[in-house]
């Protein structure tokens, strides 16, 4: 058995299966844990942070979002939660940032919550692609319109059309509540200066949202203007690195959140999201991602990553200077060195 109080560890030999209780300041949780984690290295984990902070100069921040813009671009944090109960924070990792495109894996898997797949494939495919996330080319050569996958823009706008609930504001509501339950943390919201930021300079999301509309993709009667503020506030919830880590572990444990022992979506619903990650959450270079880090993983413009090591463990990174893909240019370093040093990569 393994017992966290106060923050020291106490081992006792039980079976494979183990108990933990997690003490928290706010309340008490009960955890089933399976047997697995990684053995981490504390030194190791700071060593990897200070080496990818000399590459925060190789990138800048997000400037065509006035409010990202103002981030300081030396900001680097870092969340590590293992299966096992134990957790690894460095830098600057209780941060708070907006969700962005991180959000687009919720938004899926709400989707497949009430939704066959079958149901959702009539509106985005789940095929990678070698553009642009904001790119509309595709919209318009595929005979279909349809978008090629929900981690890019035109696909998770489709998403959001698709999200349960009588209203827009219940469709939010939705998604909002399902990133508190798997962060375990209730005072999550939305900013509204970043959301208010994203609706003043959101020209090349209309411009694909209503082509949607003129080709069918999205429904005749949707007010596009609503769609697109659901979105834009989706884009805008706040969360810091160990919210994202402690959503990665419930993708890591099949739907299973380790804290709660609930089961919040399906196995089956657990691994299309982890697949369409590997193959399109980093975008235009998924393929490489693919290959130097080799987990399922999802990037954001505000500079947040989250990463997914199947069976073991939840990663959650925040640094804000973008590489030209528009993934942070430390984080995915930090990803390639968390890789090769644990060996993580499913492949």
């Amino acid at each position: 058995m393994i017992i966290f109080i106060k923050n020291k560890l106490y081992r006792f030999n039980l079976d494979i299966y183990t108990r933990v209780i997690w003490w928290r300041s706010q309340k008490h949780l009960t955890c089933v844990k399976y047997k697995g984690g990684i053995n981490i290295d504390n030194k190791n984990l700071k060593d990897i942070l200070n080496k990818s902070k000399k590459l925060i100069p190789k990138g800048k921040v997000a400037d065509y979002i006035p409010e990202l813009k103002r981030v300081n671009p030396e900001l680097l944090g870092l969340s590590l939660i293992n299966l096992n109960g134990e957790e690894f924070m460095l830098g600057d990792y209780n941060y708070q940032f907006t969700i962005q495109s991180i959000s687009k894996i919720i938004v899926l898997t709400s989707i497949l919550m009430t939704n066959s797949l079958e149901k959702i494939k009539e509106k985005v495919t789940l095929e990678p692609t070698s553009d642009a996330f904001n790119s509309i080319k595709q919209l318009e050569i595929i005979s279909t319109n349809k978008p090629l996958n929900p981690m890019i823009n035109s696909g998770a706008i489709v998403s959001v059309s698709m999200l349960e609930g009588e209203t827009y504001e219940e469709k939010f509501n939705n998604v909002l509540s399902l990133v508190r339950k798997l962060s375990c943390n209730e005072n999550i919201t939305y900013n509204d200066k970043v959301y208010q930021s994203e609706k003043v300079t959101g020209s090349r999301n209309r411009a694909l949202a209503y082509y949607m509309q003129s080709t069918g993709i999205i429904e005749w009667d949707e007010n596009v203007e609503k769609l697109l503020d659901t979105y834009f506030k989706v884009c805008s919830i706040e969360v810091n690195c160990t919210d994202l880590a402690r959503i990665a572990t419930i993708y890591a444990n099949r739907g299973i959140s380790p804290i709660t022992k609930e089961r919040y979506f399906s196995k089956e619903a657990c691994k299309i999201v982890r697949a369409t990650m590997a193959l399109c959450g980093m975008y235009d270079e998924s393929g490489e991602v693919a290959i130097t880090v080799g987990l399922p993983s999802k990037s954001g413009v505000s500079g947040g990553i989250l990463s997914v090591v199947p069976n073991k463990m939840g990663i959650g990174i925040f640094g804000p200077a973008l590489n030209e893909k528009g993934t942070s240019v430390a984080g995915i370093n930090i990803l390639n060195m968390l890789s090769e040093e644990y060996d993580l990569s499913i492949y």
